[in-house]
């Protein structure tokens, strides 16, 4: 059972006739970490109510604590005694291989002195890029220390307020930590978000969270300049996480290519996650999906056909709805999705490959992954799950519909958003066996 399952270990998925069955959907993540955040930034203490426990979420809470926040975890929720303008000075944070997590917190360090980030995962977050915010930083009169703009990384304050720009190109969760540190400099924040901004959502879920907690800001239509007003507080209270969107789509997309009935309560209708669109996504396939208030009901098993999407407006449910593209007629293409490469892995790439590996179609270009479907899977081999939680998901609903069994590597990295993954599927009838890792 996936509750008593080792620290590592590889999965094999074997071949299922249907899916059949009813699930809450997980917390958010992203709503989960942005809550936390807001809550160590408040002085008072805060009931986050429903929190997520995923790896990432663990990961800010063990900051915010090395940081001086009290906190504890009460059943499914988290409660924050926040240090409000005043993180605790000279210390290192290790954020995992939570990206958002190390960008949340780098803003944030420059109300400290001395705070220290690193890794231990050198070779995932470890590399990717975080020099747009540092730059941003640096113009707030931050003084940084790094490599190339890359983990391990110093930063110590005093900032200013004013105006800075900041390079949304590469992903927004730059904007998104300058805005947790606006409300509290004197001069507050003027922030100028240049390039092809990515992600609108979740830069709208970061002004959503501030309101929340009683910061006011303002923004244009299209998020490129946002004031918010300094010498301001962040209100401590109650906040309720809803429905993870992100992870939502791949149980959709599984309940969407296998014969049964799904229905997935705990999904708002009117929510700011941009995964929300893999809903309307999975319909133009073809997909047979009813909303009754915040619960989805999906009748699987239709044919599916392939469809041409900006990804970018949906970047977190890529890879589970490639999974269905694997399974429609035609050739699916996900547009605008350069950023996928800067992620736990390259999602592009190294998804080409893996659907190649099970004999699948598939091309790329620098910014754009297509696939073409409508064939069965033989399955029967070993696919590289790349340390990635959002690779692992997409390879296991391959396998549930492949013709043999399918073993994927390093399963276990799943739980950075999805600690309840495997056990959600079982619930619904797959069948799982979990192995020694191979690796790590």
């Amino acid at each position: 059972m996936t509750d008593r399952l080792p620290a590592t270990f590889d999965v094999i998925v074997h071949p299922a006739r249907a899916l059949r069955g009813e699930l809450r959907a997980q917390p958010s993540k992203n709503y989960t970490t942005r809550y936390l955040l807001a809550a160590a930034l408040a002085e008072g203490e805060t009931r986050v109510v429903g929190a997520a426990t995923s790896e990432d979420a663990e990961a800010m809470l063990r900051c915010l604590s090395d940081w001086g926040a009290g906190v504890q975890r009460v059943g499914d929720d988290a409660v924050i005694r926040g240090f409000g303008s005043r993180p605790r000075p000279g210390m290192t944070l290790n954020p995992g291989n939570a990206g958002a997590v190390a960008r949340f917190l780098m803003g944030v360090a420059a109300l400290t002195t001395g705070t220290t980030f690193v890794t231990d995962y050198p070779d995932s977050l470890g590399k990717r890029p975080q020099g747009d915010l540092l730059a941003a930083l640096e113009r707030l009169g931050a003084k940084v220390s790094s490599v190339e703009g890359r983990l391990p990384i110093a930063i110590s304050g005093p900032v200013r307020g004013g105006m800075v720009e900041v390079s949304a190109e590469r992903s927004s969760q730059y904007a998104s930590a300058l805005m947790f540190l606006g409300p509290l400099l004197q001069g507050g924040l003027e922030l100028r978000l240049t390039g092809d901004i990515k992600s609108h959502a979740p830069l709208r879920q970061t002004l959503d969270t501030l309101a929340d907690f009683g910061v006011q800001a303002t923004a244009s239509d299209d998020l490129r300049r946002i004031s918010i007003p300094g010498g301001q507080s962040y209100r401590p209270g109650r906040v309720l996480v809803p429905g993870d969107y992100p992870g939502s789509a791949a149980i959709l997309a599984a309940a969407a290519i296998l014969p049964g009935e799904v229905r997935l309560s705990n999904l708002r209708e009117n929510d700011l996650q941009g995964e929300k669109e893999a809903v309307n996504v999975l319909r133009e396939m073809g997909a047979d999906i009813v909303r009754e208030g915040d619960t989805l009901t999906v009748r699987g098993g239709r044919p599916l056909r392939a469809v041409r999407r900006d990804g970018d407006l949906f970047t977190d449910a890529v890879q589970a709805l490639t999974a269905a593209a694997a399974f429609a007629t035609g050739e699916t293409t996900w547009e605008n999705v350069a950023t996928l490469r800067l992620k736990e892995c390259d999602r592009i790439s190294d998804t080409r490959r893996e659907l190649e590996r099970l004999g699948l179609k598939a091309s790329e270009t620098q910014d754009s992954l297509s696939v073409t479907g409508g064939g069965q899977l033989a399955g029967g081999v070993t696919a590289d799950g790349h340390g990635d939680h959002r690779m692992i998901m997409l390879l296991t609903l391959l396998g549930l519909r492949s013709d043999s069994p399918l073993r994927i590597t390093g399963a276990h990295h799943v739980r950075k958003s999805y600690p309840q993954f495997f056990a959600h599927l079982e619930a619904l009838g797959a069948q799982f066996e979990y192995v020694e890792a191979t690796r790590p």
